[in-house]
């Protein structure tokens, strides 16, 4: 049905009846082969574009449009041919309007109602700009992105109110989840694999909020890493026989500093002859291996029934016969299994956790096994997690917005009630350039870690002399 095939008005009039539900409707005399030019957001700025004018003319448009749409013709055509006729329909009815615009704001609006209607509506161009990272809905009058780790306002805005509150349920809905005032925050995942959080009222105080963190479509790899300048060629061999040697790795870092891009990168190091069980909150893993089983929890039905917790999976991961197991990020009790599948045999497993430093990495561990229910000596705590974890990587996010790798530590075992840790690498920030680029070097401690005999052991060829010297970056 694609218009290039359509001749004459008679043909055009019969192609416009299977669309909508009407065979009455605006004449389509305009072109509509040519597709709408989306404008990128900029910084808000005052333009037509942000007016309560330009507003309330596509939320006008979009009513009419769905008033005229023949829901049940969707599902028949392809995306572009959908996107064709409505992009004439809207030519039309602006024409009738009689509003003046000029071309590029005329494509814009045409953009945003299609948007409306197959998208997400405002915020459908900053889900397609590969330079975005993070959407940030502050009520539906601001929305934030994030770019290469800097927050920036954008023009973007909804009508009102009730527009958001469309949008999210749009989402909510295809996720299979639901929100409403008795259930008034939930966390749901794009069909591209984007992670979204929604808060709306009474929890959102001044209006509906509403977080997206996008899925890489190439995850960053450590090459990636190196070239950035968020670890050193130093760090990644040693990273890599680290994974070899099967040592089991915790990641530890603040919200938003790259813990499972770390992680993903880790993975690559893992062979494909090892079966891989990877459990996560909302799945953002995107291991290469061939063998790779993925599993993910799932909130209370309506009935408040149903629930599968990450403890329950990490339990239920025993029984799959894995060669390693990678917990997205450990919260609460499932932390004390993932201890305890680490001391059984399942070596080389990683996961990552939120805390600021190695130190208060292991405490926060601690502090969710007694979230487990059991009650056991502080000692006895501390001497599983010393016993089960080898290494942890502090990963750090600075002001100029770049991730850092800054501290690589073993642990040694235990010293009374202590876990004794010694660093084997670094980074130690020197200050700030005039543009306000963090200065600094990798600096290796000189201490020859302890799993350095394991890497002889089992042949991984890292060598010694990379224990020495400075990196600035």
């Amino acid at each position: 049905m694609a218009s290039d095939q359509i001749k004459g008005p008679e043909k055009k009039e019969k192609g416009f009846r299977s669309f909508f539900s009407s065979s009455e409707g605006p004449d389509l005399e305009a072109d509509v082969s040519e597709k709408p030019h989306r404008a990128e957001p900029t910084l808000r700025g005052h333009s037509f574009e942000t007016s309560d004018k330009y507003l309330d003319l596509k939320v006008r448009l979009h009513q009419e449009v769905i008033q005229n749409i023949n829901l049940s013709a969707l599902d028949k055509m392809t995306h572009d041919d959908v996107q064709l006729e409505i992009s004439g329909l809207v030519r039309s009815m602006l024409e009738s309007e009689k509003v003046p615009m000029n071309a590029t704001e005329r494509n814009k609006l045409i953009g945003e109602v299609v948007d409306e209607l197959l998208g997400l509506g405002p915020i459908e161009p900053l889900l397609k700009d590969p330079t975005v990272n993070d959407i940030l809905v502050n009520t539906y009058q601001q929305v934030f992105v994030e770019r290469s780790g800097m927050l920036e306002l954008t023009d973007v805005q909804f009508k009102d109110e009730a527009h958001l509150l469309r949008i999210i349920d749009k989402i909510v809905s295809n996720a299979g989840r639901r929100i409403d005032e008795s259930n008034p925050k939930v966390d749901a995942r794009l069909p591209d694999g984007s992670r979204v959080n929604a808060v709306i009222p009474p929890v959102g105080v001044d209006g509906s909020l509403l977080s997206i963190r996008k899925f890489a479509k190439i995850p960053i790899d450590i090459k990636k890493m190196i070239e950035i300048g968020s670890l050193t060629e130093e760090n990644a061999r040693i990273l890599e026989g680290i994974v070899q040697a099967r040592l089991n790795v915790l990641i530890s870092g603040g919200t938003g500093t790259g813990k499972t891009t770390l992680l993903n990168a880790l993975s690559s190091f893992i062979g494909n002859h090892e079966r891989i069980i990877t459990i996560e909150d909302a799945a953002e893993l995107q291991l290469q291996q061939t063998h790779v089983a993925r599993m993910e929890t799932r909130p209370p039905n309506i009935e408040g029934k149903g629930e599968i917790t990450q403890r329950d999976l990490v339990v239920n991961s025993l029984r799959m016969r894995p060669d390693r197991i990678i917990v997205g990020e450990v919260r609460s009790g499932e932390a004390f299994d993932m201890l305890q599948a680490m001391n059984t045999g399942h070596d080389g497993s990683l996961t990552t956790v939120h805390a600021n430093t190695p130190r208060d990495a292991l405490g926060r561990i601690e502090q969710m096994i007694g979230m487990s229910g059991l009650d056991l000596p502080t000692r006895s705590m501390r001497a599983q997690i010393a016993s089960a974890i080898q290494v942890v990587l502090q990963i750090r996010r600075f002001s100029d917005g770049t991730r850092k790798l800054v501290s690589i530590q073993e642990l040694t075992g235990m010293e009374g009630e202590v876990i004794t840790m010694q660093e084997i690498f670094r980074f130690e920030q020197t200050g700030v350039d005039a543009d306000g680029k963090v200065m600094g070097e990798f600096v290796a401690t000189g201490l020859r870690p302890h799993f350095y005999d394991k890497f002889h052991a089992m042949g991984i060829p890292v060598p010694e002399d990379i224990l020495g010297g400075r990196k600035r970056r």
